[in-house]
């Protein structure tokens, strides 16, 4: 399923969804809380239910308890640092900047002419790029994405109709 497929899927379901959420605009009756006249006290309500049921616990894992800072933030330091060592992947002192590998680079100048023509040939994210309207469905068909010029709000609003 391309990528414009599943945004039209996903434009129907939230018609749909939007359809149901004007029928219930202002009844109050279905709200989960016992405090039923007012929005405010009914997240008011929630909002004490959970001050009340959250307490730090740098033990277990817990849907009604929370890590402390101090915890959070060692488990942050060990997921950066997990991430580092796999993106050298094991490389050794001497290649494992930026500067080491580029003074590489610069060393193979026919390598790195073919690795600027490949870069060249690159769609670009930073900034804006001319491409043909070939080039361009080239692009979304390569990465799933489906007809580029898809309306989705005429799509959208079909649906809601």
């Amino acid at each position: 399923m391309t990528l414009q497929e599943r945004l039209s899927a996903l434009a129907l379901v939230l018609a749909g969804n939007d359809k149901l959420s004007f029928e219930r605009i202002g009844n109050l009756a279905t709200l989960n809380t016992t405090t039923k006249t007012s929005l405010v006290a009914a997240i008011n309500e929630v909002l004490t239910a959970i001050g009340s049921a959250t307490q730090i616990n740098d033990t277990i894992i817990s849907s009604t308890k929370t890590y402390s800072s101090q915890k959070i933030e060692a488990l942050i330091d060990a997921d950066v640092a997990a991430a580092v060592n796999s993106i050298l992947g094991g490389a050794s002192a001497a290649y494992d900047t930026l500067l080491e590998i580029q003074n590489l680079l610069q060393g193979q100048d026919n390598s790195l002419t073919n690795l600027l023509t490949a870069v060249a040939n690159r769609v670009r994210f930073d900034t804006a790029q001319a491409l043909t309207a070939a080039q361009k469905t080239q692009v979304c068909a390569n990465i799933g994405v489906g007809e580029p010029d898809t309306d989705f709000v005429a799509i959208y609003n079909a649906a809601l109709a």
